[in-house]
This record gives structure tokens, C-alpha cells and sequence, in this order.
């Protein structure tokens, strides 16, 4: 009976919004609109593990992990205390991502639906090498030149480490993503999504079931090989020169001018 009285509630409150002035119409076309959109977002979710690579042409790289604490443990073999209440040192968190071919920045920590969060930046000078680390080691880098001023980048995720966690409040919708923020125009990419985000942000997402069971990953993207930031920055320092230049033959103009003897 509550629930049939809560039901013709909101039939009523439609009815009312929908007959009422157009601007009442207008607001509530552009709230379900944008929360649409706000589900639909890759950049808007919530993921169990997620990689974000930005990448540079040169493979150069910087890597931000943002990861629940049991998905670290069950998929990367992590020896972190599964328990939110216990205490979680981030040195200990450095430790597992710390490597050679990989340099921690900076180490942050979290909560959310119970559970633990780090947040890690990396610094990555040769993407190339990056499977030398244990963290990263699931994964194979490629970065190859190609015709017509292109590069080639794959990454192929393979199995993961699949230590048991128990209990840790999954409900089976968990999803993980890795992400690509790339510095040049995209030729191509495999993304299921088809889409190309803001800032040349490419998103491969994958169900955390999949991932825990070895579901391979694979990441291929086609780009130019010059950076748009270079571009366009070279491009305001040729501008800015010339703009001195002509100061300068200006400047020098006026004072041969004022040089010239009187008649």
C-alpha cells in the first residue's frame, strides 16, 4: 500500500511539472539529460582499479593508480591489510609500486563503500620498460614509429595475480578501467566505446570479474608523432619573436627619425 501511495506521488508530481510553464518543462528535460550524461561518462565513474597513462611522444610517461584496496590485493598480489580498519602506511604502498624503470611521486589515501583507495602518481621515464616493474608486470609495452609521421603504442594486460580477498563488499558491478590521455591528434584507437573523450582521453573499461580471471586487455592507439602542446608552444614562441623583432625595427625606425638634421 506505501508503495502504490509513493507511486501515484510521483505520478502526480510529473503530471504537474509536465503541465506546468514551458521553464518547469525546460529544467527537467536538462536534469534527466544531465544525469544521463553523468552515467554515461567513463570520466564520471567510479572504477575498483583504474590506470591512467599520459602519454608522451617520446614514451616518456606519467601514470596515476587509483585503486581499492582488496583490488590491489587480488589482482596485483599487494601485501596490504585487507581490513579498513586497520592501519595503512603509505610507505608500504610506495613499496609495492616503487621500482627502477618507475619513480613514486606521490602517495595518497582514501575511503569509499568501506573500503580503502590509493592514490599514486608515477613518473615513467621509457613506457617501454614499464612491465619490469612487479606492479606493472601484467602488462606488455610496445611503442613503435610508423609511416606518414605516426606512432604506434600497445599495451596488452594479461593475467592477474588472483589471490583470494574473501568478503571485502563486492557486489559484482565493480568495473576497471585504463585510461589513455594522449599528446597528439588520434589516427586510431580499438576502444570498445568508439569514443575519443576531452583532451584526447581514450577509456578501456572492463568488469572486475573479468579482470580477476585473466581476461586479456587490448590496448591500441595510432597518433601523430609531433605533440600538439609542443606544436602549439613553438608556435607562441616564433610568434612572440616576431612580435619583438617588429617592436625592435620600430623602436629603431623612430630613432633614425628623430636623428634626421632639421632643414
Amino acid at each position: 500500500m506505501a508503495r502504490r501511495h509513493a507511486t501515484i506521488r510521483a505520478v502526480t508530481f510529473l503530471r504537474r511539472v509536465t503541465s506546468g510553464p514551458v521553464r518547469w518543462r525546460l529544467a527537467l528535460c536538462c536534469s534527466l539529460s544531465l544525469l544521463a550524461a553523468c552515467s554515461a561518462n567513463p570520466l564520471s565513474r567510479k572504477y575498483e582499479y583504474e590506470e591512467e597513462l599520459v602519454l608522451d611522444t617520446d614514451g616518456s610517461a606519467t601514470l596515476f593508480v587509483n585503486a581499492a584496496v582488496p583490488a590491489l590485493v587480488a589482482l596485483r598480489g599487494a601485501d596490504l591489510p585487507l581490513d579498513p580498519s586497520a592501519r595503512l602506511d603509505r610507505q608500504d604502498v610506495r613499496a609495492v609500486f616503487e621500482s627502477p624503470v618507475a619513480d613514486v611521486v606521490n602517495v595518497s589515501l582514501s575511503r569509499r563503500d568501506g573500503r580503502r583507495y590509493v592514490h599514486l602518481r608515477l613518473d615513467v621515464p621509457d613506457v617501454r620498460r614499464l612491465s619490469e616493474a612487479r606492479a606493472f608486470g601484467w602488462s606488455a609495452y610496445a611503442m613503435t614509429p610508423e609511416d606518414d609521421n605516426k606512432v604506434r603504442f600497445r599495451q596488452q594486460v594479461g593475467a592477474s595475480a588472483v589471490r583470494p580477498v574473501g568478503e571485502v563488499g563486492w557486489t559484482g558491478g565493480e568495473l576497471v578501467a585504463f585510461r589513455l590521455r594522449l599528446p597528439s591528434r588520434v589516427a586510431f584507437h580499438n576502444a570498445p566505446s568508439r569514443e575519443i573523450l576531452r583532451g584526447n582521453i581514450i577509456v578501456w573499461e572492463q568488469a572486475l570479474s573479468d579482470r580477476l580471471t585473466g581476461v586479456p586487455v587490448d590496448i591500441e592507439v595510432v597518433m601523430d608523432e609531433g605533440s600538439i602542446l609542443k606544436t602549439t608552444l613553438t608556435l607562441f614562441g616564433l610568434m612572440m619573436l616576431l612580435v619583438a623583432a617588429t617592436f625592435a625595427a620600430f623602436v629603431a625606425f623612430v630613432r633614425s627619425r628623430g636623428r634626421t638634421p632639421k632643414a
